[in-house]
């Protein structure tokens, strides 16, 4: 992999990461599409989060002089497409990038990590509360 290609990638996960998008993954999609060199996936917790990752990533590349030919599903806020020629940026609502899991769907791509993706710590994902005993006490 080039640096100056994982250079390029990592002001797109930069801005991505500027408003906290959660579990980032960058996907080099060169050799199995024509559509785009990568894809970076991320999600949000809430509507609101990711529409608001969605508006920070526009203007953050903006600012850098880099302009989305095409965005769509912002108002929404379960799945922002944001299409930048050769990087293609995908912000889910968490539920909804479980349900279309494009990391399996895109398996055969390579994985990626740019130095912020390297530098990052992940913050730790919430527990699954299946297995706790509630009780609830009706009067």
């Amino acid at each position: 992999m080039t640096e100056p290609f994982l250079a390029e990638l990592d002001v797109y996960v930069k801005s991505a990461l500027g408003r906290k998008a959660r579990q980032p993954v960058l996907l080099d999609v060169r050799h199995l599409t024509s559509l785009a060199d990568a894809f970076l996936i991320c999600h949000g917790t809430s509507n609101r989060q990711v529409s608001a990752i969605a508006e920070h990533i526009q203007r953050d590349l903006k600012k850098q002089g880099i302009k989305a030919l095409s965005v769509d599903g912002l108002k929404d806020g379960h799945w922002v497409l944001m299409d930048y020629g050769h990087v293609v940026i995908h912000v889910f609502y968490e539920d909804t990038r479980r349900f279309y899991d494009l990391e399996g769907l895109w398996s055969d791509a390579r994985r990626l990590t740019t130095a912020s993706l390297a530098d990052r710590v992940d913050e730790p994902e919430p527990e699954d509360d299946t297995d706790i005993d509630e009780t609830v006490f009706i009067e």
